[in-house]
């Protein structure tokens, strides 16, 4: 079959590949056929998630047909369209049966890794390093879906591909920032950055009763597509965030803040953000903490700081005397996506939320090194990539 394979450092190539096949009774095969480029892709992409391996498929937005099934996978049929949950998740362990699937502890057997990394190991990932599984990913023509009894769920004919796409991670990757932002009916709440998981924050955010959403980026058509979707917006480049979110809301701050840019902040002006983009370009550090320093000294005392962006290793001067003397809430993690998929599809069945919006640039998988360039680096209006395998 043919795959998106990672090669290095900025080297991404579509190569042959074996197909699949299943190695466990819980095991399904899918025909992929639509999967999509995340954001945290980017940091696999930029070299800074660790335990990479020339050759490792990417990929963690994935859905297709059910071509194959093992023996004790009884909920689903050869033919069933599914969408996958990016997380890999028993649903027996302690930590799936209180519903936090992401923290799986069955599922990632290079456990030791992480926890080295970590303390503890979080649950494996699809197509995201050798610390967190090893595990294929499915920016690919078929990919092996392990627990396939617990993870993929079946898409109704009414509900499009580009709809039911996005429950694989970032439509409960933001849903589930906007209810860790604990917002209360009224709510002011501030999303650092306009990519496709801060366009989600930003949509559930308003569906959970916030009164306003300030959008933050540099991006014009991020930030036109934050607006459409009901917020307001301050472009960093231009502004002085925390003076302007000051403004905004009189002096008391933002009530909640969402931190949805992670490890790659840009950041402008700022000593801290050029310091940090100076660690991460020698390798001296590899999570540029920008925004999580603005999101704590922009936030109102005893309010909430939620973090979906993704961070994957140290980062450094933190204001924790602000956080603690605010009496902040910081409520961060991976997303329980099983947890939420199903409830996020009957938002979509009821005409809630159609999650197509996001996307800009649909292209084949042969397409995927120049559309990885090109999200990188913001070009031609991107925001979201889907990739049609086979096409």
């Amino acid at each position: 079959m043919r795959a998106l394979c990672w090669h290095g450092k900025g080297d991404v190539r579509v190569d042959t590949v074996a197909d699949p096949e299943i190695k466990h009774p819980r095991d399904a095969i899918i025909k992929v056929t639509a999967c999509a480029i995340c954001g945290s892709d980017l940091h696999l992409l930029d070299g800074y998630q660790p335990t990479m391996e020339a050759g490792d498929i990417l990929g963690h937005e994935n859905m297709g047909e059910v071509v194959a099934l093992g023996s004790e996978v009884t909920n689903l049929q050869i033919g069933d369209r599914v969408v996958v949950p990016f997380t890999i998740s028993c649903g027996e362990c302690w930590f799936c049966q209180k519903g936090l699937f992401s923290a799986c502890e069955r599922t990632n057997p290079n456990a030791e890794i992480a926890i080295k990394a970590m303390g503890h190991s979080p649950a494996g990932l699809f197509g995201f390093s050798h610390m967190l599984g090893g595990y294929c990913g499915g920016q690919a023509e078929y990919l092996r879906v392990p627990m396939a009894d617990i993870g993929p769920i079946k898409v109704p004919d009414n509900v499009t591909d580009e709809q039911a796409l996005f429950l694989s991670d970032i439509f409960p990757t933001g849903y589930m920032a906007a209810e860790n932002a604990q917002i209360e009916p009224g709510d002011t709440v501030a999303v650092w950055g306009c990519g496709p998981v801060g366009q989600f924050a930003i949509r559930s955010a308003l569906m959970l009763g916030a009164g306003r959403v300030i959008a933050i980026d540099e991006v014009p058509e991020r930030l036109a597509m934050a607006q459409a979707g009901g917020a307001e917006t301050i472009n960093f480049a231009e502004t002085d965030v925390y003076d302007e979110l000051q403004a905004r809301t009189k002096g008391r701050g933002p009530d909640s803040c969402i931190d949805a840019v992670g490890c790659e902040a840009a950041g402008h002006g700022g000593a801290d953000a050029v310091i940090d983009k100076i660690k991460a370009a020698t390798m001296l550090a590899t999570d540029r903490v920008h925004v999580l320093r603005q999101a704590i000294m922009s936030c109102r005392m005893g309010g909430t700081v939620s973090v979906p962006g993704v961070y994957v290793g140290m980062g450094d001067k933190i204001p924790l005397g602000a956080m603690m003397n605010k009496g902040l809430t910081i409520k961060t993690g991976q997303t329980h996506v099983q947890a939420y998929t199903r409830p996020l599809l009957a938002r979509i069945e009821a005409g809630d939320i159609d999650p197509s919006f996001v996307v800009t640039h649909p292209a084949s998988l042969e397409d995927a090194p120049a559309m990885y360039a090109k999200f990188r680096d913001k070009e031609d209006g991107v925001i979201k990539v889907v990739l049609r395998p086979g096409t």
